[in-house]
């Protein structure tokens, strides 16, 4: 059965909203540059919904604590993504998709393409066997922009293992294996390799003001041509 999601489109015709996705290994920047671009945007008169994967919702943050949890039962890879995918299925459908018929910009911390590289290539599952998992659980929703924020490695472990001695929070996946985070991010760069119009890499080593100003020249132009067809508010 194939189960697609319908977006409202403007008078136009073009999709309403604009969802941009930040993606990246751990200590990538990610979530650092997700908060400070729904902060410039907001402060540009845009309406701005942020939001993070997994989670989202009660049932996704609640699913995040069981994934998350250093300490929690080990998980099989086939079970890691079920939990992805079912905050992301109500995810979608909650949140994501109202904000954009709305004509909101939607920047979500993660979303397909963190599955893709965790689960199928980290974890070993196969691209080709998460890929129609994935689409069941977003019918279809494809970003219009993801930004991929790329580290090496070696200098994205040394971020986590500053914030670990910050006090600050470490999870399950930051404790994985360098031979798991490189095929993480070797996949990634296949990924946006696939894409390079949709899927932009973003190299965030320097300062974090460089790299927001990096990521603003990539989403800036995009964002004025949809709000110019009046796809966004």
């Amino acid at each position: 059965m194939n189960v697609s999601v319908d977006r409202a489109r403007s008078s136009s015709g073009v999709p309403r909203g604009f969802f941009l996705t930040f993606e990246g290994i751990e200590g990538s920047g990610k979530s650092t540059h997700a908060r400070r671009l729904n902060q410039a945007l907001n402060e540009a008169g845009y309406s701005v919904y942020l939001t993070r994967e997994p989670g989202g919702t009660p049932l996704g943050e609640a699913l995040r604590a069981v994934l998350l949890d250093p300490g929690a039962e080990p998980l099989v890879p086939e079970a890691e993504l079920f939990i992805i995918l079912a905050s992301r299925a109500q995810h979608v459908r909650r949140r994501i998709l109202v904000r954009l018929d709305k004509g909101d910009i939607v920047i979500s911390d993660r979303y397909s393409e963190a599955s893709l590289a965790y689960q199928g290539g980290g974890r070993g599952l196969g691209l080709e066997a998460v890929r129609p998992a994935d689409r069941l659980a977003t019918g279809g929703l494809t970003p219009d922009l993801t930004i991929l924020c790329d580290l090496p490695v070696e200098d994205a472990l040394g971020r986590v293992e500053a914030r670990e001695r910050q006090g600050g929070e470490v999870n399950r996946f930051d404790r994985e294996t360098v031979d798991f985070h490189e095929s993480v991010r070797r996949t990634y760069l296949h990924l946006a390799s696939l894409e390079p119009e949709r899927i932009v890499v973003v190299d965030t080593r320097g300062a974090e003001d460089e790299v927001t100003t990096r990521i603003m020249d990539v989403v800036e132009p995009r964002l004025r041509e949809r709000r110019a067809e009046g796809a966004v508010i």
